[in-house]
């Protein structure tokens, strides 16, 4: 069972604990993965970059926050995705989301970002619950209707 501690930065080193997580991430709501292996050689690769952030909360790592940074269009600083979010299950409700979601939002302040995005399937209600109680909003300032994300998946 981890225990406290601060939320850290994923190193290059640390690529297979987090495919590890995101692997299981995917498998307990029944989402296709590559597999760890596969996630590992990508994440490798990724880590050693700077687009892409994991950081790391327990010891051993019991959750992740992956954060991508992208060149910003109506600002000076970067935007920021939130990519994936990940508590072990046995380890939710201990605030471990919540500290790796603050410190997200940290990150992407110091590196200039206006907001931080991210996306939530509808019928997620916990998610939308937990994303909402830390002040995220699917409406714009001083708009009513809400916003949506679109996709279109492209053949190879």
């Amino acid at each position: 069972m981890p225990t406290e501690s601060p939320v850290r930065r994923a190193a290059v080193s640390d690529a297979a604990v987090v495919a590890v997580l995101l692997d299981d991430f995917n498998r307990e709501f029944d989402s296709p993965t590559p597999g760890p292996d596969w996630l590992t050689a990508r994440l490798t690769v990724l880590l050693a970059g700077d687009d892409l952030v994991v950081l790391l909360a327990g010891e051993p790592a019991a959750g992740l926050a992956a954060i991508s940074f992208r060149p910003g269009i109506w600002w000076d600083g970067p935007a920021a995705l939130l990519d994936e979010l990940y508590v072990r299950p046995e380890l939710r409700n201990q605030r471990l989301g919540h500290a790796l979601l603050e410190a997200a939002c940290d990150l992407a302040a110091q590196r200039g970002a206006e907001y931080l995005e991210v996306n939530v399937d509808g019928v997620d209600t916990d998610a939308r619950r937990f994303y909402e109680a830390h002040g995220f909003s699917h409406t714009e300032p001083g708009q009513s209707e809400p916003m949506y994300f679109y996709y279109r998946e492209l053949a190879p």
